[in-house]
């Protein structure tokens, strides 16, 4: 009896072991999902203030209502997420409400998020409870003046326009479109950015059955580009291979990355699998044009403008070019790609919005930091070396030159965004 109980021990301590070590090795790896799906959803890159800890928050959100400050999702028990259950993690992250019941304001992109399956929710719920340090560091309010700050009507907001339910394959299309319309419309939120909102901040749409969605959007100080097959402003004389290329690095032949989608490349796209970029870029070019304008499809042209640059620059914006622009992006306007932007051609250039060209002449592009390695030549901020006529000037050239065909800029839209932005600073 003795021999037979210290055998059954014997048997059972190891077989106790491994599957202590199995769960183990599942819990591990579930958490290492769990940290690749949150580079996809971006989720550092608005929860870490500059020079903040990871996913500590307060990194301020500009709305039409008034300046948000992001939340600590760190493990923190007493002012992160770290007594939250999964249930709670999951009502946030889905339906924008928090654990103690408060609405969240939907500059978190829970109507996107909405669209994230059981299993990665799962996913990301275990990362952040075992993979993120916890910061003890409190929330801060929101600036926002009463009534506009009260929560509750946000109960109404959602019952109108948050769509539940993941997102599900659509039929007809192939694994790699499902995947890429899967992670540009939910984790990736791309249209929170992307796509134009209604009068009560709402995205005019949240697929590809919407006619506004991914045509562009202002936002923050920013005009986030048109992401259809428009051939002008859009993606349409991009091919597959340049889209991916864009966001693994965050330049190709036609762009460079700015504004907030810096933070994009920087913190998320970069660290996507090439299966999964692939997967993106495909869904993208599958959009059909729209939101374009009804200018004549871009052909690249130099004549005119080489008689402008002609020394000496034979108009204003000419010799501010000549002075300060030319030596980084040519006098045939195509730069140095993808390493010095192009200006012919470049979709941002040609959008009727203004707001990013202005916005990054002014304050400069934050840097490219590729696989550890920043980018070499980042644009520099212009804002304490022109005024805002001349900026106006040079940039009323550049939209008109090597047949870009965009309207003219106003020293008055220079000056609007030079005071809001420095304001924000």
């Amino acid at each position: 009896m003795t021999k037979r109980l210290v055998a059954a021990i014997a048997l059972a301590v190891p077989l106790a072991w491994s599957g202590l070590a199995h769960a183990a090795a599942d819990d591990d790896a579930l958490v290492a999902r769990g940290a690749y799906l949150s580079k996809a959803g971006d989720c550092a890159a608005c929860h870490s203030a500059p020079k903040g800890k990871p996913f500590a928050g307060g990194l301020p959100m500009t709305t039409p209502m008034g300046r948000i400050y992001t939340t600590n999702i760190t493990p923190d028990p007493d002012t992160g997420i770290g007594t939250w259950s999964e249930a709670d993690f999951e009502r946030a992250l889905r339906q924008g409400v928090a654990k103690d019941g408060h609405n969240l304001y939907p500059a978190m992109p829970y109507p996107s998020y909405a669209k994230v399956r059981d299993d990665d929710v799962k996913a990301l719920y275990a990362y952040f409870m075992k993979g993120v340090a916890p910061v003890r560091q409190a929330n801060r309010a929101a600036d926002i003046p009463f009534p506009m700050n009260m929560r509750w009507p946000l109960k109404i907001w959602n019952a109108v326009f948050l769509e539940k339910g993941v997102y599900q394959d659509r039929s007809g299309k192939d694994v790699a479109w499902n995947r890429g319309a899967y992670l540009i419309q939910g984790l990736g939120h791309c249209g929170s950015c992307h796509t134009p909102r209604g009068v009560a901040f709402q995205e005019k749409a949240l697929d590809e059955t919407g006619g506004a969605y991914l045509t562009g959007a202002l936002l923050d100080g920013w005009f986030a580009s048109n992401l259809t097959g428009e051939h002008n402003v859009g993606l349409g004389r991009w091919s597959e291979a340049q889209v991916a290329e864009f966001l693994k690095t965050g330049a190709n032949a036609h762009a460079s990355a700015f504004g907030s989608m810096t933070d994009v490349i920087n913190n998320s796209t970069q660290a996507m699998n090439g299966e999964d970029i692939t997967a993106m870029a495909r869904y993208l070019k599958s959009l059909p044009a729209a939101g374009g304008t009804n200018a004549p499809r871009y052909a690249y042209d130099p004549n005119v403008t080489k008689v402008s640059l002609a020394r000496p620059a034979s108009d204003a914006g000419a010799k501010v070019y000549t002075a300060y622009c030319m030596h980084c992006h040519g006098v045939d306007g195509k730069g140095y790609a993808p390493l010095l932007a192009p200006l012919a051609g470049n979709p941002n250039v040609m959008e009727k919005d203004p707001s990013s060209l202005i916005n990054v002449t002014l304050n400069g592009a934050h840097v490219l930091v590729i696989q550890g390695i920043p980018a070499a030549y980042p644009m520099p901020k212009y804002a304490p070396v022109l005024n805002d006529q001349q900026i106006a000037d040079v940039l009323t050239f550049i939209r008109a030159g090597w047949n870009n065909g965009a309207p003219a800029v106003a020293a008055t839209e220079v000056a609007k965004l030079r005071k809001s932005t420095q304001a924000a600073d």
